[in-house]
Parts: structure tokens; C-alpha cells; sequence
């Protein structure tokens, strides 16, 4: 069975395979390149990218520099913001809905190695070689999300349309659509309501609108 196969089935594979060694050395020199670039050099930044990844959706945007492990095996809906050293190791697949925003240093992991030393070191096939093998268990961030700086998403983890992530928490389990979650581990702290408008803090709304004139209004 090809190492790609294994990780889509969630079972030990070889990180070391020369298939995927392949996949993340592109990955890495794509990351490189994309890092090289200077921030007005649109046409080449979107190219590299969208060759990056398995999907980069229209209107979206990566401050960089970014570190990206597979890149094929993940998929950034639309208008998507990733602010400066984006991580995402990506070895299972990694999917990010429309409409999110991640603060500095925010990172995404899938892999998962042994939990005893020696069985990192060294499994075995069935005819006693031995190798190193992981698994990888696959991330879905849905749409509407806004992660604040420093945000870690653990392998397997799901987080429902519009949650607000707090800054430095380490997501280990699944957080709930419409959540506000934050701390290490990271824990929903409450669900998001009306009563956090913009509209209810006119010291910080200022001049602006939270909806659009009446006259506007379609």
C-alpha cells in the first residue's frame, strides 16, 4: 500500500517514504521561494501558492513567511488572511473554510508519533524489519473563524463555523460552531450572541456601522 494511501486511512506510514519525501521537499522549496518575495510582488506570491496548495481560494491572502510540510493535502477556502509564520504541517488533510483570519503565528499539525520512546524510534513489519513510522489525523477549520496570535490546532481536531480562538491556546478537541474557546488546553468559554455587536462598545465602533444604511439594504 503507497504511503499516501496509509495516511488517508489513518494508519502508520513511513515519513521517510521517497514518494512523500518528493511531495515535502517541493512543498518546502515552494515555502522558500514564497518567503523570498517581497510583499508587492502579487502576481508571482498568488502563482506560488496556488501551486502550493491543493485549493487557495479567490481573495485570500498570506502575509509570510509561511512553512508549509505537504501543501497538496490542503485546501484554504475564499478570503482567507494568514498573518505572518503560518505553520501548517499538513502529512493528513488539512481544511480551512471561507472567511477566516489567523493572527501571528498560528499553526495546524496533523501528525501523531508513538506515545513510547521506543516505539518512535522503531516498529516492525510483520517479517521483524524494522522502520519509523507515524500516523497523521486530519484538521477541518470551518468558515467565519478568527484564531488570535500563536493559536495550535492539534491532530483531529474540528472547529465549527464562526468560533473566535483565544490567543496562545493549544486546541486538543473539537470546539463547537458560534464559540468563543481559548486557554491550554483550550476550552469554550462561552457561545457567541448578539450581545457581542460591535454596536454594543461605541467607544470602539466610532463613526462606522455594524449593518449597512437603511437605504442600502437590498
Amino acid at each position: 500500500m503507497r504511503a499516501e494511501e496509509r495516511i488517508e486511512k489513518g494508519i502508520l506510514f513511513c515519513p521517510g517514504d521517497p514518494e512523500l519525501k518528493a511531495i515535502k521537499l517541493r512543498s518546502h522549496n515552494l515555502s522558500c521561494e514564497y518567503n523570498r518575495t517581497f510583499e508587492d510582488e502579487t502576481e508571482k506570491r498568488a502563482a506560488i501558492l496556488r501551486d502550493l496548495f491543493a485549493e487557495f481560494g479567490e481573495g485570500s491572502f498570506i502575509q509570510g513567511p509561511i512553512y508549509i510540510h505537504y501543501g497538496k493535502h490542503t485546501h484554504i477556502g475564499k478570503r482567507f488572511f494568514g498573518n505572518f509564520n503560518l505553520t501548517i504541517q499538513d502529512d493528513a488533510r488539512v481544511t480551512i473554510g471561507d472567511d477566516c483570519n489567523f493572527g501571528p503565528g498560528c499553526a495546524i499539525v496533523t501528525p501523531v508519533h508513538p506515545m513510547l520512546p521506543g516505539e518512535r524510534r522503531l516498529v516492525y513489519y510483520p517479517d521483524g524489519k524494522p522502520i519509523r513510522m507515524c500516523y497523521a489525523k486530519p484538521v477541518t477549520i470551518g468558515s467565519d473563524c478568527w484564531f488570535g496570535a500563536n493559536v495550535v490546532v492539534c491532530p483531529g481536531v474540528t472547529v465549527g463555523d464562526g468560533c473566535v480562538i483565544g490567543a496562545g491556546s493549544v486546541v486538543t478537541r473539537d470546539v463547537p460552531a458560534g464559540s468563543f474557546a481559548a486557554g491550554n488546553p483550550c476550552r469554550v468559554i462561552r457561545t457567541l450572541s448578539e450581545e457581542d455587536s460591535m454596536k454594543y462598545k461605541p467607544e470602539v465602533l466610532a463613526e462606522m456601522l455594524v449593518a449597512p444604511p437603511e437605504e442600502d439594504r437590498g
